[in-house]
């Protein structure tokens, strides 16, 4: 018997196949029992005929639970109106196991701890599925992007003893003999340093930020892929981010469209995303805020509600550039027009999702950046061999970090960042 997955039974019509997987929900119409089976690739529906298959195969099918894990055999048949555009008439089932315990998550008002609670199985229902799915495309896009422009991939360490960041945010933990370590903010230091050897790089990888923030936006541990290129400027850099984004709104499209239309995606909002991006400097970005009725003023922060203001004017991701040089990292380069102001972007998404790349033109110069880092309280000796690299051929270089999640939630249009990722870490959940 030929075994086939679910997402492929629309090339076998008319054929007699066996399917692995799990009930997710039955439904009986005396006679006729309609199973709704899924198996990681996709979902479809199975029917069971009293008259057509022997009696101790129905009552089988009778037995079933929710989550039954089983083996169906049957004959694909076309259907236009079921979804994917076929049914399976079922000849035999084989029960692995049926749960002895109601499957938690049986009605469609659980609340969201409940749901959180039970992550390892609220993760098999198809919304969850399909929020995966799109995941998964977006990272496929992601790497391909770089693969297709000659990039390398490095693996940046998560134990470093360099801040990246700001230290205020940091997971610190002691390293041995060595003394105090943290949990990587970010592998761009190190990207860095790959970059002066390959020319241009990037990373995909967990990262971690100790910020006690419950907004829709943030997550204590978070998947971020990061780029460098040696001889970039600040525009050559925005210009790579356009394209990164814009590849990977197009291939996601094409790819998981259906999955994003299951979601409740409104894809033509994401059909207009195409290069170039609008741009407005810090500056501009306050005076629209002020005219907005925010009370905020040059030097303040940009947040989420100022973000959102800002990107309700545009139907693409807006750049907003050159920050104040006090309001960001120690490592950003200075406009040599105006050393307030660094070399510097945010990329924020349409629709109210925030920023979802930062990102500068790095400085190169060596008493520059020991300058800065001085500036900033943070320990010279820590930085030893990042200096390195700008007293052994520097060069200008620039680079930013786009964060997974973020880009999740945006292209398919989540409420709460906490499902762009298997297993969310908030500020009040580590479980399961």
């Amino acid at each position: 018997m030929k075994v086939a997955e679910i997402s492929s039974l629309g090339k076998h019509i008319n054929e007699h196949v066996q399917i692995r997987g799990w009930l997710r929900r039955k439904r009986s119409s005396g006679k006729i029992q309609f199973l709704f089976l899924r198996d990681g690739s996709g979902f479809v529906q199975a029917i069971v005929e009293k008259s057509s298959v022997p009696e101790s195969v129905f009552q089988v099918a009778a037995s079933l639970k929710m989550e039954s894990s089983l083996i169906v055999t049957g004959l694909v048949k076309a259907e236009e109106r079921a979804p994917g555009g076929v049914e399976v008439l079922v000849e035999d089932v084989e029960i692995l196991q049926i749960p002895e315990k109601d499957f938690p998550i049986n009605k469609p008002d659980h609340s969201i701890d409940f749901l959180m609670d039970n992550r390892h199985l609220w993760l098999r229902t198809q919304r969850q599925t399909h929020v995966l799915k799109i995941r998964h495309e977006i990272i496929r896009a992601v790497r391909e992007f770089y693969n297709d422009r000659g990039f390398v991939l490095v693996d940046t360490p998560i134990f470093t003893g360099s801040i990246g960041e700001s230290a205020g945010n940091t997971f610190e933990i002691d390293y041995f003999d060595y003394g105090k370590a943290y949990l990587a903010q970010t592998g761009q230091l190190y990207l860095e340093a790959a970059a002066m050897a390959l020319g241009k790089v990037y990373n995909l990888g967990p990262t971690f930020r100790a910020e006690k923030s419950k907004t829709r936006r943030h997550l204590i541990e978070f998947w971020m892929n990061e780029a460098e290129v040696a001889y970039y400027g600040h525009d050559d850099n925005i210009k790579l981010q356009e394209d990164l984004v814009t590849y990977v709104v197009k291939k996601t499209l094409e790819r998981a469209g259906e999955y994003l239309r299951s979601v409740g995606r409104d894809t033509s909002r994401l059909e207009k995303i195409e290069t170039p991006f609008p741009r407005i400097t810090y500056d501009e970005a306050i005076k629209l805020l002020v005219k907005k009725g925010f009370d905020i003023k040059w030097g303040d922060d940009i947040g989420g509600d100022e973000e959102t203001a800002i990107a309700n004017e545009f139907e693409k991701p807006v750049v907003v550039e050159r920050y104040p040089r006090m309001m960001k990292a120690f490592y950003m380069q200075p406009d040599p027009e105006r050393p307030e102001v660094v070399l510097c972007d945010d990329m924020l998404a349409p629709e109210g999702y925030g920023e979802i790349i930062g990102a500068s033109e790095r400085i190169h110069d060596r008493d520059l950046l020991v300058e800065r880092i001085q500036e900033y309280g943070l320990d010279v000796e820590s930085y030893d061999w990042y200096l390195d690299l700008r007293d052994y051929g520097t060069v200008p270089h620039s680079g930013f970090g786009m964060g997974i999640e973020r880009i999740v939630a945006w292209i398919a249009g989540l409420e709460h960042i906490r499902e762009a990722i298997p297993f969310a870490r908030t500020l009040y959940r580590i479980h399961p």
